[in-house]
Order: structure tokens, then sequence, then C-alpha cells
């Protein structure tokens, strides 16, 4: 599969929608007149023949690039009317280019027909159900009804678009030794203040990278967690060994800076970086079991129930909106299951 994709928008621009990697992104960055669009989470150049001369002799075989004068995909003025609902409802911009990725497959899969059938949607999702992870079905899924619903106002056919059962899978945890040799094996103080940030607040990848200085109250030993999942805020814990590690990097920091700079002062570091970080950090410490930022976040909510911490209380520092969603981490905690022993161990 092509590295870069590039496909004819309106205005005589091609949208470029990049696999990243730094190579690709640092190649782009060379073309005149481009412009990383926020809405589409892709580049837009001119569409012109210098820029594609240019763009053949950087990519090689790894462009797809449409014939010059090719149109416009001719479903762009479904895929801008849900677009412009998305942002109307506020979807956030991952939202955004998820949904309008599946909608355009839909509509590729059925010729751009606006008189969808039963028989072609559920001949669409079946192909889709057997390619990829049961999230992305699911997101499909999600993608496709708010399409049928709210843009070919076609509610009726939603129950020809079921979401699949639920897995119950149990989340990966690690242990209270596997969490300090983790610790030890990360070397840069910024690196490690920041995997420690993640276990003893349970933070989300994507909060820890936006945390600004400000976001940090020692005082009150607090964290500000702004515009989490559903565009929530909320407070969660700030270890007083995190609070430690931190201070070098707060005592000349402006309140409005990033918590966390990525190599561009003006940005944060990118969601990435941090399972880079993480995931190194494991191999260095020898840790076997599926690692990632969020297995801290699970790890953190696993200890705290088995220090007696109530599940209420675990679900206002999570943010999330239900105890069910918390009462996954009744079913890994060690607190009870220590008390039984093995029949092996009694012969």
């Amino acid at each position: 599969m092509p590295s870069v994709i590039a496909r004819p928008v309106a205005g005589h621009r091609l949208l470029l929608e990049v696999h990243y990697d730094p190579v690709s992104v640092a190649r782009i960055r060379t073309l005149p007149d481009r412009h990383w669009s926020p809405t589409d989470r892709a580049w837009l150049v001119p569409d012109d023949a210098p820029t594609r001369d240019r763009l053949r002799a950087l990519f090689g075989d790894d462009l797809f690039l449409p014939p010059e004068n090719a149109r416009p995909e001719p479903t762009a003025p479904l895929l801008a009317q849900l677009e412009q609902e998305l942002l109307l409802r506020g979807y956030s911009p991952r939202t955004r280019k998820s949904y309008l990725q599946h909608v355009r497959r839909l509509l590729a899969a059925t010729s751009g027909d606006q008189d969808l059938t039963e028989t072609a949607l559920r001949r669409f999702m079946a192909a889709e159900a057997g390619h990829g992870s049961r999230a992305r079905h699911s997101q499909t899924v999600s993608a496709v009804r708010f399409f049928l619903r709210h843009i070919l106002h076609r509610p009726d056919l939603a129950g020809a678009v079921p979401y699949p059962r639920k897995e119950r899978t149990l989340p990966s945890v690690l242990s209270v030794e596997e969490v300090r040799r983790l610790l030890q094996a990360v070397s840069n103080p910024t690196h490690r203040a920041l995997v420690m940030l993640l276990y003893s607040a349970g933070l989300r990848v994507g909060e820890v990278t936006r945390l600004r200085v400000a976001d940090v109250d020692p005082e009150r030993h607090l964290l500000h967690v702004r515009r989490g999942k559903g565009r929530k805020d909320r407070y969660t814990l700030l270890s007083d060994v995190a609070w430690e590690s931190l201070q070098r990097r707060l005592a000349f920091a402006a309140a409005d800076e990033w918590l966390f700079p990525g190599q561009r002062p003006d940005r944060h570091l990118t969601i990435r970086s941090v399972q880079k970080i993480v995931t190194r950090a494991g191999g260095i410490a020898g840790i076997r079991k599926r690692l990632t930022p969020h297995t801290l976040r699970h790890t953190f909510a696993t200890h705290l129930l088995e220090s007696g911490t109530d599940l209420r209380y675990i679900q206002e520092l999570l943010g999330h909106a239900s105890t069910r969603t918390t009462e996954i981490y009744t079913h890994v905690t060690r607190r009870d299951l220590a008390r039984i022993r093995s029949p092996l161990d009694a012969l």
C-alpha cells in the first residue's frame, strides 16, 4: 500500500493522506504552498504540474497519484455535508477523520448511490466485519449509522447495520515490582516523570501529552485534566513522588507551556513518542506482558482497588461515565483471589 495517497479535492488542490513516519512528513514539508488541515487531518497542496512532479520525485512507487485533471470524488458533496454535521455536533478531529474514511469506503463500494438498499448495506458491512479489529468494525457501524440518519435521512436503514457482539476481554496489568522495574528502565528524567504520571494518575496517553504547567496543583496534590474523553474535565491524583520528579522541569516554565513539549516548544509531545518511550522501557525492564501507555492506566485502577479504594472514587479519578466501565477491574484484582489456595498446593 502506498505511504502517501493523493486525492483531488475542490479548489484545484490535492489532499495528501500520509501513513505517518517522520521521513514522509519531512519530505512533504519541502513542498511549496503546502499546509496542514486539522479538519481533514491531512496535508493540502496545489494540484498543478510542478507539485505533481515534485511528489513523484519525493515518493516514487510509495505514492498513489491520480491522473491530471482527475475530477474530485463524485461523493464529495455528501462527504462535505457529513463533515459539516460532525463539526456542528462537536465531534473531535480524530473522530471526524475516521467517520469520513469509513463513509468514503461505503460510497466507493456502492458507487456513490444515495438510494442505498438494505442488501447493499449488509453486503458492505459483512465485508467490513471480515477485516480488521472488532473496534474498527464498531466504529464503521457508528459512522454508517450516523451517515444514514443525519445526511441521507434514512433512519429506517439503521437496523440493517447492527453493532457486533461485545467481547469481554480483561486488561493487562503490571505487578508493583514490574512498575518499579519499568520506572528504573527510563533513564531520561523528563520521560520518567511522564511515565510516573501515566501510572500514578491513571491518565490516558492523549491526556498526559496535553497537560500544561498550570494543570499541576502541588498544593492540593491534584492534576487538572482538561477536555478528556468526551470533552470532560476532571481532577485526578498528583503523586508526591511524581511531583518531585517534575519540580526541575517546572522551575522556570511559564504557566501556559506544555508540561511535555515536543521537538518544537509550541507543540506537545506526540502520542506516538509516548508509546515508544513506554515500549522501549518495557523491553529494557524485561516485561513480557502486553505493554502500552494504557496498561499503566489499567494498573493504576487495579492497584487502587487492591489497596481498598472504593470503586466509586476510582471511577471519578479515571473519568468513567458509568461504574459499569470501572467494574472490569474487579475481575483482575488479586485482593480476594490471594486468599484462595489452589488444591494442588494442598496435596
